[in-house]
């Protein structure tokens, strides 16, 4: 039995301007962005190599706007991705050297959380 996680939902206040951090600061592909209804919107953003993929809009969750903590991507290289993100405008923090692995921290304008991972094998 497969099971996939490809959707995560991230409440947040404003649709364009999470819409617009996610693409032109942290570099997600815009998969949708459908007006359904006056009730309904939908946003699916994918990042850059990944099989997960992200939702927000309107009328998709009664979540309180940034309440999504413990979000974890994998990156092969912390430093660089860091330094990428940075020069976007995106306030992250410095890459911290942990037993299992590295890790570089930031919050999205409503405060959902994400930590960037690094994985170390060990030698």
């Amino acid at each position: 039995m497969d099971i996939k996680i490809e959707l995560v939902i991230l409440p947040v206040t404003d649709v364009d301007r999470a819409r617009d951090f996610y693409v032109d600061q942290v570099g997600f592909h815009l998969d949708h962005d459908h007006t359904v209804s006056e009730e309904v919107r939908f946003v699916q953003l994918t990042p850059p190599g990944s099989a997960c993929s992200i939702a927000f809009g309107k009328g998709l969750t009664d979540a309180a706007p940034g309440s999504v903590k413990g979000l974890q991507a994998v990156v092969e290289d912390a430093d660089k991705v860091r330094a990428e993100l940075a020069g976007r405008g995106v306030e992250i923090s410095e890459v911290q050297d942990l037993a299992w692995g590295r890790f570089a921290e930031f919050d999205d304008p409503d405060g959902n959380h994400w930590a960037l991972q690094q994985i170390v094998r060990p030698s």
